[in-house]
């Protein structure tokens, strides 16, 4: 599903649209609709209205009136999502899945949308056993609606707040390598180089 976000949506699309945008496309109905709690927009700290005019200009959906006072809603505009993998019990599982993932706390408590969208791609991308993941630096910057030297600080960030273990970047062929910290690398969601170039490391506890 972020593969597919990182290609309906625009580029300069930022990242707190795409963190509303991912729960929109995992809890879409068949009818291309869908409804937010405003509750658990708030936990992602995605309350904001100028988000859904963010969607809504890039033509991906269409705000319509609420149900309730304590949610959102909108009709999502691409057909082609419904054909993405995986079903829809499983993206209602994925949705969640993402919510814990992507929330202030894991990223940390003062992370702002960039680092709460770094930290569900690296975890989505992530080997579940290992914790370990390769992917291009290039790739994840357009999923996350950046650019590639803005994710280096993020990184840092990640390590500091202790879901990054390490990680290292290769200038020549643009690889991103990491390795997640506790068990964050085992809790993925499937529905969602040379070393010593750049590289950063968590502090250690010991």
């Amino acid at each position: 599903m972020l593969s597919y976000l990182a290609a309906a949506l625009p580029e300069s699309t930022p990242a707190a649209a795409r963190l509303l945008a991912l729960q929109c496309a995992l809890r879409v109905d068949t009818a291309m609709q869908v409804r937010l709690p405003k509750g658990m927009l708030r936990s992602l700290r995605l309350d904001t209205p100028d988000l859904w005019r963010e969607l809504e200009h890039a033509r991906w959906l269409r705000i319509s009136p609420a149900s309730a006072a304590s949610e959102v809603g909108a009709e999502l505009l691409d057909a082609a999502l419904l054909s993405q993998a995986p079903a829809r019990p499983d993206r209602t599982q994925a949705a969640d899945w993402a919510l814990r993932v992507a929330s202030p706390s894991t990223a940390g408590a003062k992370a702002g949308p960039l680092p709460q969208l770094a930290s569900l791609y690296l975890t989505a991308h992530a080997d579940p056993d290992t914790g370990t993941g390769l992917t291009g630096l290039d790739q994840m910057a357009r999923a996350c609606g950046t650019q590639p030297a803005d994710l280096v600080s993020t990184f840092d960030q990640l390590a500091v707040t202790g879901l990054l273990k390490s990680w290292q970047t290769c200038r020549d062929w643009g690889d991103l390598h990491w390795s997640l910290a506790g068990l964050q690398g085992k809790t993925r969601h499937r529905a969602v180089a040379r070393p010593g170039i750049r590289r950063g490391q968590a502090p250690s506890t010991s």
